[in-house]
């Protein structure tokens, strides 16, 4: 046995490389657990461990389900988890593309398919989740689907987590419920923000004709919001990139922030982070947010 490794880890650190036979969903559950330390998920390391990796109460958290249902998972009393709960786990355990398809099959699921869109955080992307909680930054699919978010954001613009709840989508918010209206304000007009938001979507369909999903939520976009069916239907295509937004904040009232969008190299996700200067009545706001977030942590 290699020292100082935890005895249901293979030995290549992939999830069941070295077995000839393939792992359980809960063996697969237990070794991505037990591989990861809390500074790894952004979480603090408390009390006395009796294993290494994370305590199932730490995962439960990070996945957003009980930490009874990842018991039982790992001793396989349940062995068909629901798509959602296997992407969860997967996104909360920081797996690789490979070993979430892994796990995804280990659960009787087939794999997310190239060419459809992926809810899949790149590890590094993982990290800087994990080390940056000081900055309101946010995670999104291609279709504006959001996978992570850290504290701050979740501050700024009073959200849960996606744990708690993880259908939480930027289009839906900005043309079905008309809510993100009330919680920023692009510089110019709200139509500026919905036109960048459209065209990007367009950009990323062209990506997707063959993702029927996809196809299926531009067109119930389509059908619900005369709003969104006016833009989709100008055909513009181009990334959504940055600008500047009034984010209003009941704690802290208006605060003005530039918002960049940055898109992940090998992946079709986009990390949104909103900043401002180190000096200011702005960035006073957002230090006292800071704050608060950390205490809710």
């Amino acid at each position: 046995m290699l020292p100082n490794r935890p005895q249901n880890l293979p030995a290549t650190g992939r999830l069941g490389a070295m077995s000839s036979e393939p792992l359980s969903f809960g063996e697969m559950l237990r070794s991505a657990r037990e591989r990861l330390t809390p500074a790894d998920v952004g979480l603090e390391s408390f009390g006395r461990r009796r294993a290494a990796g994370l305590r199932r109460e730490e995962l439960a958290q990070l996945a957003g389900v009980s930490v009874d249902y990842i018991m039982r998972l790992e001793q396989g009393r349940v062995r068909t988890p629901s798509r959602q709960v296997v992407a969860s786990l997967a996104r909360a355990l920081q797996l690789s593309r490979t070993d979430t398809a892994l796990l995804h099959r280990a659960a009787g699921l087939t794999p997310p398919a190239s060419g459809t869109v992926s809810h899949h955080i790149p590890a590094g992307v993982q990290r800087m989740l994990a080390r940056m909680p000081d900055l309101p930054l946010a995670v999104f699919a291609a279709d504006w689907t959001q996978l992570a978010s850290t504290p701050l954001w979740q501050a700024l613009f009073q959200a849960p987590s996606v744990a708690a709840d993880p259908n939480q989508n930027l289009l839906v918010q900005t043309f079905i419920d008309n809510s993100i209206g009330k919680v920023a304000t692009a510089q110019g007009a709200p139509e500026t923000f919905e036109r960048a938001l459209v065209w990007d979507l367009r950009r990323s369909a062209a990506d997707y004709h063959h993702d029927s999903r996809f196809q299926a939520f531009t067109a119930d976009l389509r059908t619900r919001s005369p709003r969104f069916a006016t833009l989709w239907d100008q055909g513009r295509a181009a990334a959504h990139q940055s600008m500047v937004k009034t984010v209003h904040n009941p704690l802290v009232g208006d605060v003005v922030l530039d918002c960049d969008v940055l898109v992940v190299p090998d992946s079709d996700v986009k990390i949104v982070v909103y900043s401002t200067s180190q000096q200011g009545t702005d960035a006073e706001k957002l230090d006292f947010l800071r704050v608060s977030a950390t205490r809710a942590i």
